[in-house]
């Protein structure tokens, strides 16, 4: 195939695990934009957290927020939640043991608990939301493996929910898919997905991955992606995106 973009996940799939691109990473990707492919990024990350990443990398689109926000060069499309379906969700789900909310908005991230990692604003008001902004994700922390059928079982028409990370479910418009949101990027440059390699490791990844030419999932991918993927590569602290790249497209 003519390799015309490549997509990639960012968290544990292109950057390593301390969150860094590597400069063997940073090499293969400026050479195929050298060659005219397109470089796009798909990423569960809000929109200020890719920024940096985009000029390391030279991005020429991407999607964040698991495609609730799609960045093109003229453009910004939003897919938020319906206020009053976030709302709905949250109040079916405040009161389980051991859950941190957090929602992911146009004003910034809240939750009703610490997240070290992600330094949100600390907010108890909860079901009612922080913000009278766009609600673009709400997030449910807990290790318990019955929490993803408890949210999929409270959910409203117009939303949907799914895993990252193992223990984080994330509810999400059904506007909002990174598969959505990669055609979306893939239709603005005139490409086919079929001309596309797409990398990835997570739940999120599947549909790209099976819908993209070629689909490539890092070693340290869930065994479902793996289960699909047109092939596999060294893991994201092993630089496998780059020597996918190396190796097969460049």
């Amino acid at each position: 195939m003519t390799v015309k973009a490549i997509i990639f996940d960012l968290d544990r799939t292109l950057l390593r695990t301390d969150k860094t691109v590597s400069k063997r990473t940073e090499n293969a990707v400026a050479e195929c934009a050298a060659r005219g492919i397109k470089i796009f990024a798909a990423t569960a990350r809000p929109t200020r957290n890719v920024n940096k990443y985009s000029k390391i990398l030279g991005l020429d689109a991407f999607t964040a927020l698991n495609g609730a926000a799609i960045v093109l060069p003229d453009a910004i499309i939003e897919h938020p939640i319906p206020r009053q379906s976030a709302e709905a969700v949250i109040s079916r789900l405040i009161d389980v043991p051991d859950t941190v909310i957090s929602v992911e908005t146009s004003d910034g991230l809240f939750a009703n608990g610490s997240i070290p990692m992600w330094n949100p604003k600390l907010y108890d008001g909860f079901p009612r939301l922080p913000t009278d902004g766009a609600v673009y994700k709400v997030l449910f922390r807990n290790c318990d493996t019955k929490l993803l059928p408890f949210v999929t079982s409270v959910l409203t028409p117009d939303t949907y929910c799914t895993v990252a990370n193992r223990y984080i479910v994330q509810v999400m418009s059904r506007e909002a898919t990174k598969m959505k949101g990669i055609a979306r990027m893939l239709s603005h440059f005139g490409i086919d997905p079929s001309d596309a390699v797409c990398f990835g490791d997570d739940h999120d990844d599947i549909e790209p991955i099976c819908s993209c030419g070629i689909g490539v999932a890092v070693a340290n991918a869930i065994p479902e992606l793996l289960r699909v993927a047109d092939a596999v590569t060294s893991s994201n602290d092993e630089d496998g995106v780059a020597e996918y790249i190396e190796n097969f497209i460049i």
